[in-house]
C-alpha cells in the first residue's frame, strides 16, 4: 500500500507542483503524490519547462485548492512555503506534518534566462530534499 503525500504552497503553481512531480517520478512505487494551494492560480510554464528538462512531464497538472482534499486522508502533509504554513498550519486529514520552505521562483524579477535559472535552482533544491526525506 502506497503512502499518500500532499504538498501545499500558496498558489500551487511551482514549488508544490514540482514536488508532486518529483516524488511521483522517483518514488511513485511507494508514494501517491498530490499538490494543492491555499490560493491556486495555475501551473507556471517555467515550472513545466524545468521539469521537462529532467524528463518529468507536469504539463497535464492543474492548480488545485486545498479545499478539494479536505475530506481526504494523507500520511504526510507537507508545506513547501512559509505563507502556506501560516495560513494552513493544520490539515484535518493529515497524519504527519512536515514543513520545508523553498524560495518562490515565481516571485523572481529578472530576465527570462535569469528567471529560468532560479526555477532550476529551486527544482534542484526540492529534488535534493525529496531524495533525502523519502529515499532509502
Amino acid at each position: 500500500m502506497r503512502q499518500r503525500v500532499l504538498f501545499i504552497c500558496t498558489h500551487n503553481s511551482a514549488r508544490s507542483q514540482m514536488a508532486e512531480g518529483l516524488l511521483k517520478a522517483f518514488y511513485g512505487d511507494r508514494y501517491e503524490a498530490y499538490s494543492a494551494g491555499t490560493q491556486p492560480s495555475g501551473v507556471n510554464p517555467n515550472a513545466v519547462r524545468v521539469m521537462n528538462e529532467i524528463g518529468i512531464d507536469i504539463s497535464a497538472h492543474r492548480s488545485k485548492s486545498v479545499d478539494e482534499f479536505r475530506e481526504s486522508k494523507f500520511d504526510y502533509v507537507i508545506t513547501v512555503c512559509d505563507q502556506a504554513r501560516e495560513t494552513c498550519p493544520f490539515f484535518p486529514g493529515g497524519r504527519t506534518y512536515l514543513h520545508q520552505g523553498f524560495e518562490d521562483p515565481s516571485e523572481f524579477k529578472g530576465t527570462p534566462e535569469e528567471t529560468v535559472a532560479v526555477f532550476r535552482r529551486v527544482r534542484d533544491e526540492i529534488r535534493a530534499w525529496i531524495m533525502e526525506t523519502f529515499g532509502e
